[in-house]
């Protein structure tokens, strides 16, 4: 199943866009559960090169850059999954560099798969799920953040089953 979580606090300066995907021990209350990225969550995906792509709110076509092209760079550090992003000079690229400069555009999730062995659960006043390991796919500049109500905090157990065998068919596709 592909998650996506948010973070805040986008920057940029001339095409440049830098900001942070996700902050390490910052709980998020997903509805059902509270949710924290431990650190260390992202150190497999960095060291094994996977080829992660910007998008624009999760829109395939929307592509902004990719960690193979080096138009995005992604690296982890004490506050969290940190990036800076090239944004081209295209249409897409253009508008969403317009909305980020107006603060129309500030938040920023990502996109996960959680492998075998790389989350924990504890009980609390809610559950709380701990992100220790996740192969990062993408990273998502949005107006409409996951953690603010979206369909990640109301997601059924159908859409879950549904996102998880548009994983499985993804995957051999690219196999």
């Amino acid at each position: 199943m592909i998650e996506i979580r948010t973070a805040h606090g986008l920057q940029s300066t001339g095409r440049t866009v830098t900001g942070y995907a996700a902050v390490y021990d910052s709980p998020a209350d997903l509805g059902d559960f509270v949710e924290l990225v431990k650190p260390g969550a992202f150190d497999a995906s960095l060291r094994s090169k996977v080829n992660v792509r910007a998008l624009y709110d999760h829109q395939g076509p929307a592509i902004l850059g990719t960690t193979k092209s080096q138009t995005l760079r992604l690296w982890s550090d004490a506050k969290g999954l940190a990036f800076a992003m090239d944004i081209p000079n295209t249409t897409v690229g253009n508008d969403v560099l317009e909305l980020v400069k107006r603060g129309d555009v500030s938040g920023c999730s990502f996109g996960f798969i959680v492998p075998a062995g790389g989350d924990a659960w504890r009980n609390g006043d809610k559950p709380i799920r701990e992100l220790r390991s996740v192969n990062l796919l993408e990273v998502t500049l949005t107006s409409n953040p996951a953690y603010q109500a979206t369909e990640v905090a109301l997601r059924s157990a159908a859409q879950a089953k549904r996102r998880s065998d548009l994983n499985a068919l993804w995957l051999e596709t690219c196999a």
